[in-house]
């Protein structure tokens, strides 16, 4: 999740794969639950894909706390009870699909203590934006796995540093095994949630994503509208290829009102954001998608103090077509969090992040992205007690 290099809500319930694709398959009974919900009103209750509402989305894992994008994370998240887990997907030179926040892995591997890749550094403009480093589409898959994951803020998350080199970059197939061994044991799927990064950028280059990523999908069984699978990403055409080639539920996430993804850019087209999210936009989208994932201030935004305001029309909006949001990204530090939810000055300290959960919640939504699960969880709870 993330958009580019930032580290920097009618009653409908959370988007599940029973509800997402035909009326045969509930999109009616969707809607007309969606006139229950007063002002955003408050979700509850579980999806008939069997998801609770507010839906807690481990935000690559738990990355709060362990180095995201692991075995390690992606477990620690599920052990926690997480009801979804994050996968961000990149490939390697020799086409397999690996699980990184970004191509660009000199923050969140060894990479850079490792004489014999020494060379590989190198300047390219992903989407862009001009980066210097290390990146998976240079290394096969044999020599990304002798690299090893560590922390990607380690001067905000220092307590994580612990378990850098534990794990190395895991291969979304070897996730889908994962999920396979852990929903076996616990008698129930594992639900994931996957994002196509720079899909763009990788088709231009010949390791276009959205083919390797639905042959990997059929493989095990995550092609169908009841699969406990969401895909998503920034690149609306993405998810219009993702919807030709497979039945798996779409999302489409949404940054700045500003902004304008990156493969409108390529093509021209001269929407923006603020365009998506406005009706004719979510019309659009409500065309090959069944939800959306915004950035959280296009729920809420912030004055210019960075304290919340009053929620827009988004969430009301988007549930009038039938699309659920799931909005990005919660964090505990205060650093993350809007201003009037911090606390002290220190700004790698845990903030009131209950309080901000709970003014979400009360927007109407009907997920949440967040790098700590286990307090997701207990807001999500006190919510809906």
């Amino acid at each position: 999740m993330t958009q580019g290099a930032s580290n920097s809500p009618a009653r409908r319930s959370v988007l599940g794969a029973a509800v997402l694709t035909t009326a045969a398959l509930g999109i009616g009974a969707g809607a007309a639950q969606a006139g229950e919900r007063t002002g955003g009103g408050r979700p509850s209750g579980k999806d008939r894909g069997g998801l609770p509402v507010p839906t807690v989305i481990a935000h690559r894992g738990a990355s709060g706390y362990r180095p995201e994008h692991t075995i390690g994370a992606y477990q620690l998240a599920l052990d926690m009870g997480a009801h979804v887990i994050e996968q961000d997907l990149v490939p390697t030179k020799d086409g397999h699909l690996v699980c990184r926040h970004e191509n660009d892995i000199t923050g969140t591997t060894d990479v850079a203590s490792h004489p014999e890749f020494a060379s590989r550094r190198t300047t390219k403009s992903v989407d862009g934006v001009s980066l210097t480093g290390w990146f998976t589409e240079d290394f096969t898959l044999a020599e990304l796995k002798t690299l090893r994951a560590k922390e990607r803020i380690p001067g905000t998350r220092q307590e994580n540093t612990l378990y850098d080199g534990r794990w190395t970059v895991p291969t979304f197939e070897e996730v889908l095994q994962w999920a396979e061994k852990e929903g076996r044991r616990r008698g129930r799927p594992v639900w994931l949630y996957v994002e196509t990064k720079h899909p763009t950028y990788f088709r231009g280059i010949g390791l276009g994503l959205e083919e390797r990523l639905a042959r990997l999908l059929r493989r095990y069984g995550r092609h169908r509208a009841d699969s406990p699978t969401f895909l998503q990403s920034f690149e609306p055409t993405s998810m219009e290829r993702m919807a030709r080639l497979v039945a798996t539920p779409r999302v489409v996430l949404l940054w700045t009102p500003d902004d304008r993804p990156w493969d409108f850019r390529e093509s021209g087209d001269p929407r923006t954001v603020a365009d998506l999210v406005a009706p004719e936009g979510l019309d659009w989208i409500a065309g090959f998608a069944q939800g959306i994932g915004p950035l959280l201030d296009l729920v809420i935004p912030k004055d210019a103090d960075g304290r919340l305001t009053e929620p827009t029309t988004l969430v009301r909006d988007a549930h009038a077509r039938g699309l659920v949001l799931h909005p990005y990204t919660m964090r505990n530090e205060n650093t993350f969090l809007p201003a009037d939810f911090r606390r002290g000055t220190d700004p790698s300290a845990y903030g009131d992040v209950f309080g901000a959960y709970k003014a979400y919640f009360a927007a109407g939504i009907d997920g949440i992205f967040t790098d700590n699960p286990d307090t997701g969880l207990l807001a999500a709870a006190d919510f809906t007690a």
